[in-house]
């Protein structure tokens, strides 16, 4: 028997990436219900061009939260209707169906998809990630056991759900702040937004973190099976 070859032997699947990356495709599905929300409110009007913003002055609610995105349909009503569409089959592909086959693939054409119609800018970094991540559910963890010892397996293996938790929280931070300018002790704009790039650079390396000890602890926890 291979002790290499540790997976869900019921599922085909390493159980903790499939959350972190399910995690990942909720959050930015939110997000992009959200960008998809305030274009809508700006009405059956032209969007004059690819780059949008998608609050509009009626609706902002601090200086810079523009929230910029990019659409190929230029239209606003019609862009936020179809960002809160793809945003809500993001969630329910990533919350139901990350276990499938060709779910990476989905994955990361819903993500696409979800760009191209208004979803948000900033996202596009974790959805890469995030689709990276997605590829190893149903793979075999060859090369994280090389440059995983053991030992360091066995200590970082239950901190793959805090490390998720913490990166989510401080996503969905960002995006409040992103919205409502909301940021305990600051009121300057250009310090709110330079919060913003801090805690959501700090989510990212939450969600990478998270992955890594998901690694391990699928390496450990995880079936032996044959073949």
């Amino acid at each position: 028997m291979n002790s290499e070859k540790t997976i869900d032997a019921r599922q085909g699947l390493n159980r903790a990436i499939k959350t972190i990356t399910a995690a990942i495709g909720v959050i930015f599905g939110i997000g992009g219900i959200g960008h998809g929300f305030f274009e809508a409110l700006q009405g059956n009007t032209a969007t004059n061009g690819f780059m949008i913003e998608a609050i509009g002055e009626a609706n902002r609610m601090w200086l810079h939260g523009n929230e910029p995105a990019f659409t190929v349909i230029p239209n606003f009503l019609i862009t936020g209707i179809a960002a809160m569409l793809t945003g809500i089959a993001v969630i329910i592909w990533s919350a139901g169906f990350m276990h499938r086959k060709h779910a990476p693939l989905v994955f990361l054409s819903l993500f696409i998809l979800l760009f191209l119609v208004g979803g948000g800018i900033g996202q596009v970094i974790f959805f890469m990630i995030g689709w990276a991540m997605s590829t190893r559910i149903r793979k075999p963890l060859y090369w994280w056991r090389k440059v995983l010892p053991q030992g360091l397996r066995k200590f970082i293996l239950k901190l793959w759900l805090p490390f998720l938790i913490a990166g989510s929280l401080l996503v969905l931070f960002t995006l409040q702040i992103a919205i409502f300018g909301f940021m305990p002790g600051v009121t300057d704009p250009e310090s709110i937004s330079m919060s913003m790039v801090y805690t959501l650079s700090a989510g990212l390396l939450f969600f990478i973190l998270a992955f890594i000890s998901g690694c391990a602890h699928d390496i450990e926890k995880g079936v032996v099976i044959n073949g």
